[in-house]
């Protein structure tokens, strides 16, 4: 996840590992496993994951996240067993003040064979 400002304000681009881009941040879960989110700031605002926020917490999609230490890495489980789609959004701190940053809400749709 790229993070540049446009006019003061944070704007989210999102890539595969591969560099490609991926459309606003979705992923289809076809089996178990974790989504991994790298943060790359280009905001020289000092961004850190600090977690997500789930519009439906309780949908059984997504099933654990876990930050690195450094805030630069987000990690959410997805055991693939319920079917569905969930939103969410990004939580962000920054070294400039006390404030938190949301993101657009990428979706995780999950889709067990």
């Amino acid at each position: 996840m790229l993070v540049h400002l446009e006019n003061g304000e944070p704007v989210f681009n999102y890539q595969t590992s591969g560099g490609q881009p991926l459309a606003n941040g979705d992923v289809t879960v076809t089996e178990a496993g974790t989504i991994t989110y790298q943060l790359v700031d280009h905001t020289g605002k000092g961004l850190r994951f600090i977690g997500v926020g789930f519009v439906t917490p309780f949908d059984g999609i997504i099933d654990a996240i876990t930050v690195s230490s450094d805030g630069q890495l987000l990690q959410m489980l997805d055991m693939d067993r319920s079917a569905g789609t969930t939103k969410f959004q990004f939580v962000l701190t920054n070294a400039t003040n006390t404030l938190m940053v949301l993101s657009p809400d990428p979706q995780v749709k999950n889709d067990p064979s």
